[in-house]
């Protein structure tokens, strides 16, 4: 979500500082978006670092990237709050740290069904692939209604979906079902065979979380959120 570009190797480095800071701050949280889709093999994302928390956990959310060095922003929508990590060069990373998404009834029910990705050296809950499509989906309306971003990670993931739970849980939004009518004339969605063209696969991921936020140095320790399920390690292989 959002409008800020950012190259991936600095949305690499502000989610190594984000996931860091909300894990040592004790608050349960999920990565989300189009890096959640990333990490499971959909195309990198060149915009905005989003991460789903509870509502009532938004501030102190939002208190532990600010520690973590990162400038607050609390923009006019209910639903989310942002954080800015700038770079060295002066640049900013936008994160998103997303509480009240439109399609999605109780927060804290997805956060419960994230999985534990295995990315390179960190162990990271990512919000579930039918989960993310629904929230992406739900975003659409008369003033951001583009569907190349969200075609290219159905693409990519289409396989690791469940397009029917998805399609029952958006049938509400006019621009879910413009989605699934392009998507099953793509042949990306449905029984159709899908058509032959080359498409981008993101190589695995590159993302250490090391002691706090900010620690450059100091023994390295994979990262295990705490009261979840044994990790389940992802190797097929951004609201754009």
């Amino acid at each position: 979500m959002g409008e800020a570009r950012s190259t991936f190797e600095e949305i690499e480095s502000s989610l190594k500082t984000a996931a860091a800071a909300l894990r040592d701050a004790g608050l349960p949280f999920a990565l989300a978006g189009s890096v959640a889709c990333w990490a499971r093999g959909a195309p990198q994302s060149r915009n905005d670092l989003d991460f789903l928390v509870r509502p009532d956990d938004a501030e102190r959310a939002l208190a532990a990237l600010v520690e973590a060095g990162m400038r607050p922003e609390r923009p006019p929508e209910g639903w989310l709050l942002k954080a800015w990590d700038a770079a060295a060069d002066g640049s900013e990373t936008l994160v998103d740290l997303i509480f009240g998404p439109r399609g999605i009834p109780d927060v804290g029910a997805v956060l419960d069904r994230a999985e534990i990705v295995a990315v390179a050296a960190l162990d990271l809950p990512v919000v579930h692939l039918d989960d993310v499509m629904v929230m992406k989906l739900h975003a659409f309306d008369e003033h951001a209604c583009d569907f190349r971003g969200i075609l290219a990670i159905a693409r990519a993931v289409r396989e690791q979906v469940d397009w029917e739970d998805v399609r029952e849980r958006t049938a509400g939004s006019p621009f879910a079902r413009g989605f699934f009518t392009i998507a099953e004339g793509l042949g990306i969605v449905g029984d159709g065979t899908p058509p032959q063209r080359p498409t981008q696969t993101a190589v695995g991921a590159r993302i250490r979380v090391e002691g706090h936020p900010g620690e450059r140095t100091g023994a390295d320790r994979r990262w295990q959120a705490p009261a979840r399920a044994a990790p389940v390690s992802v190797h097929e292989h951004g609201d754009d």
